[in-house]
């Protein structure tokens, strides 16, 4: 009898450890799929005297990358984000996370400036919002406002054609 409760303890770890290992570790869950998007008024970074709106987003499908000039990653999927929403007429925007505005300008101008607009998040607590884990990160937000599908990391072609384009379409 003595031994049923250190075997019983036993399994049930050994079946949580089995469950954990099914999963994906590169895969982070986000809290905001299928919930309205965090709403927000920042500064457009090419237009700082204008102001980017989530409230004014509302009734179209749209996607939104956070991105910063000090990542590599960012730097590296710019033009492929650049050249795939010109080609598919994609609603991109931008959030500049943690960023200055000079360097972020010189980038988007020395590699081609893929978004309608970029908000400014220079304190970091509109990401956070948003539950951005590391840079960069899209989210692709649906006509009501809602989070439906969120990509860590960079945006690749196959990114593109196998997971945001599908899903955009699915809400258009």
């Amino acid at each position: 009898m003595r031994f049923l409760i250190p075997l019983g303890l036993f399994l049930g770890l050994a079946l949580m450890l089995g469950l954990g290992l099914d999963r994906d570790p590169r895969v982070l869950p986000s809290a905001l799929i299928d919930r309205p998007a965090p709403e927000f008024v920042r500064p457009v970074l090419e237009a700082p005297d204008q102001r980017f709106s989530t409230t004014a987003m509302k009734g179209q499908v749209w996607m939104l990358n956070v991105w910063a000039s000090w990542c590599e990653p960012c730097r590296q999927e710019l033009p492929t984000l650049r050249q795939l929403a010109a080609r598919d007429g994609v609603p991109l925007y931008g959030l500049n996370y943690k960023d200055r505005d000079e360097p972020a300008l010189a980038l988007l101008a020395g590699v081609g400036n893929p978004y309608r607009a970029s908000a400014v998040d220079a304190d970091g607590r509109v990401g956070m919002d948003f539950g951005v884990q590391g840079v960069p990160e899209t989210f692709l937000i649906d006509a009501q406002g809602r989070v439906r599908f969120r990509h860590q990391g960079p945006v690749t072609a196959e990114v593109w054609r196998d997971k945001l384009m599908p899903a955009m379409k699915a809400l258009q």
